[in-house]
């Protein structure tokens, strides 16, 4: 009878050992960054006549992921023209007449944004601009976070991740900054991008941005 005992005992503790080992294994394993969900490279859109700064303004056509919607917020955004700058295409807000924020919309999905996602992209900024994160929640709320991008006039492909830092309220025709969000849902997004606060200051080293190729990595949320 203690035999018995015995052997079912050594069985109970080592079936509690082997348990614990694989939830211990379970919690050590390494967070695993989201795949890469979309990639976009723009192209010039067509026109006629010379390049000029109207001939080449921001059409919905220089996107080239036939999955994207892309959008400009600000009531001077208009004059974002798309121009090649070190053999890729980007787009330009030096002549835009009030701060400009560029977002991206996935048609299919909603956009998880927490954890290890990041959003990859090549940008410029001149004259002492500054790129802010933009997001547009759930809700419709344009929201802007304030983890500033300054380039210093080069082209610097920048890695921004969305968590650790605060998000405000922007306003969606002036892209002004408002209200402080708290605890904004960044699971469940509807368009991302990058804001500059400032209008642009004509063409040279003057005030601008530049948005050239980027990259999202992060879970896909179907709409």
């Amino acid at each position: 009878m203690r035999i018995r005992v015995l052997r079912l005992l050594v069985v109970v503790l080592l079936v509690f050992g082997i348990a614990r080992s694989v939830s211990s294994m379970q919690q050590t394993q390494p967070a695993v960054r989201p795949p890469l969900l979309l990639r976009e490279e723009w192209r010039l859109p067509k026109h006629t006549g010379p390049a000029t700064d109207e001939n080449m303004r921001f059409t919905p056509e220089v996107v080239t992921n036939e999955r994207l919607e892309v959008k400009l917020y600000g009531a001077g955004s208009a004059p974002v023209r798309a121009a090649e700058h070190e053999g890729r295409i980007d787009l330009w807000t030096g002549l835009a007449t009030s701060p400009v924020a560029l977002t991206l919309r996935d048609k299919r999905n909603y956009l998880d944004l927490t954890g290890l996602a990041r959003l990859r992209w090549i940008v410029r900024t001149n004259a002492i601009h500054t790129l802010y994160p933009v997001v547009k929640l759930a809700d419709g709320v344009l929201a802007v976070g304030s983890r500033g991008i300054s380039t210093d006039g080069e082209f610097v492909q920048v890695e921004i991740a969305f968590s650790g830092m605060k998000w405000y309220t922007l306003d969606q025709q002036k892209v002004v900054v408002m209200l402080e969000v708290k605890n904004p849902d960044l699971s469940k997004i509807d368009e991302v991008g990058l804001a500059s606060l400032a209008p642009g200051g004509g063409h040279g080293i003057a005030g601008s941005a530049n948005f050239s190729t980027l990259e999202l990595f992060a879970k896909a949320v179907p709409r």
